[in-house]
């Protein structure tokens, strides 16, 4: 294992999140040099000195293997979360160690759930950097990292590979060299975007920027405690409604879009299936609502069920209204959108759109094949062809990720949580879209769980983010070594 490559790389996505501390550091001096000033400089600091000490002591990095590579992303995601919690500790309030742990993993993984009662109560430094760790989290830390690699580096050529699933890098029609540059250039595109038109929807700068970083990133940070809801604002909640959905879709289709001047790549088997799911999905959860009498009006219905789809099934978790107590059909829904989310190769998380498309094609191909085994059938996307062999890993990860989701929801029930709380709150965390159901709900959050339940979400929600294999490969290869 070569330690030195591993730590030079790993400082220097460490220095993402220390760049973002100074920005934060301003935003507080800007602010009157408000109670956030003097965590948020040491923490700065702290990280700092983390991340430059490898490129100072260790000279430029060698190639790094697979094996190494994996530890490489592990490492940079672990140690964020953990340098991301020093302002939160050093600023105290509610944030104990545990609290501040789960607020810095809820944020890097851009799962959006909170510890935090009184949001408002936070310094301007403070909220700048919880939505900046939304921000960061959006793409991926290592990302940050491949975006000032050489083009030719072929260590960005062998992190990309194990930072992009297999399923996002089938969108991008261009050298992996090159998917990083897109990549950024429509997620900042996405953040100028989205900032401008809330500020022209009548939502105040400061208020704008953090919202624009959250929602770009479909993370669900707000800075406010009714979320989205606290300016009652048709215009703000259909303007964040968009680019929710926008955020949620493949990025290389979105760069296709604009590049190109077409909208042709909407036709994109995946896209569609995803559009109809939202159109479905908030169909029936507005019928539930206004039917069992949850609104008075038919327009309160449509807006605060479709706005509140849209939140889970992009992974976002903003909120318009307290949905603890809609029906049991309405919380279905929002579980399946929460269970399959949105596509890949966006800053959405969950199980993707993708593989559910993919896995109900390979569903519908043996059925098929069982009543007609001579016939030949091929399993298709679009134009392409999937081979049997990704087929089958797909829903092998599918069994895999419902297999945490269970685990995870029992060793919550065996400390006390209730069924409720227990499969909702696993299933949003990893699947990073935040809110679940009863009283971590859109208008609840987490604080009043143990500190156990707190991690075992925070696990959760890194095995989410990283798409569960890295974190299985890298434990792997630590019980290897030992044996």
């Amino acid at each position: 294992m070569n330690v030195k490559a591993i730590s030079l790389n790993v400082g220097k996505a460490l220095l993402v999140s220390a760049a973002f501390m100074l920005l934060s550091v301003i935003v507080s001096l800007i602010y009157g040099k408000d109670s956030s000033f003097a965590p948020l400089l040491l923490s700065f600091l702290i990280a700092f000195v983390v991340g430059i000490f490898p490129l100072i002591f260790v000279r430029s990095s060698q190639s790094l293997s697979l094996h190494e590579g994996l530890v490489t992303i592990v490492l940079s995601w672990l140690l964020s979360f953990l340098l991301g919690m020093l302002p939160y500790v050093l600023w105290g309030g509610e944030f104990t160690v545990i609290n501040a742990w789960f607020e810095s993993v809820a944020g890097y993984t851009t799962t959006g759930s909170t510890i935090l009662h009184n949001i408002e109560a936070l310094p301007h430094g403070l909220l700048f950097w919880r939505s900046s760790t939304q921000f960061i989290g959006g793409l991926g830390v290592v990302v940050f990292l491949l975006y000032v690699l050489p083009d030719t580096s072929t260590l960005r050529l062998r992190l990309t590979n194990l930072e992009m699933s297999s399923l996002s890098r089938d969108g991008y029609r261009v050298r992996s060299s090159q998917a990083v540059r897109v990549i950024m250039r429509v997620y900042l595109g996405l953040l100028f975007a989205s900032a401008i038109s809330l500020m022209v929807a009548g939502m105040p700068f400061f208020d704008a920027i953090n919202h624009a970083l959250t929602v770009c990133s479909t993370g669900g940070f707000s800075i406010k405690n009714a979320s989205i809801g606290y300016y009652s604002s048709t215009a703000i909640n259909l303007v964040v409604m968009f680019f929710m959905t926008l955020s949620a879709i493949h990025f290389g289709l979105i760069f296709t879009i604009f590049a190109n001047r077409t909208l042709k790549p909407l036709r994109n088997p995946v896209v569609r299936y995803f559009l109809l799911c939202i159109v479905l999905l908030s169909a029936v959860t507005t019928l539930s609502l206004k039917l069992n009498g949850n609104f008075e009006h038919w327009g309160e219905a449509i807006l605060n069920g479709s706005f509140t789809v849209v939140s889970y099934i992009t992974t976002t978790g903003f909120a318009i209204s307290d949905n603890s107590a809609w029906p049991l059909l309405s919380c279905v829904m929002l579980m399946f959108a929460a269970y399959q989310c949105a596509c890949s190769g966006s800053t959405s998380g969950g199980l993707k759109a993708d593989r559910m498309l993919l896995n109900f094609r390979t569903m519908r191909r043996q059925i098929r094949h069982s009543a007609n085994p001579s016939e030949v059938t091929r399993i298709t996307l679009g134009q392409q062809v999937v081979q049997d062999e990704v087929a089958m890993g797909t829903l092998a990860y599918m069994a895999l990720y419902s297999l945490i989701i269970v685990v995870s929801s029992l060793l919550l029930l065996a400390l006390g949580i209730d069924g409720q709380t227990a499969l909702s709150g696993s299933l949003s965390s990893v699947g990073n879209v935040g809110p679940g159901l009863g009283e971590i709900g859109t208008a609840g959050n987490f604080g009043a769980l143990p500190g156990t339940a707190k991690f075992i979400f925070t696990m959760d929600m890194m095995l989410g983010r990283l798409e569960i294999l890295p974190v299985l490969a890298v434990i792997g290869l630590m019980f290897k070594r030992k044996r």
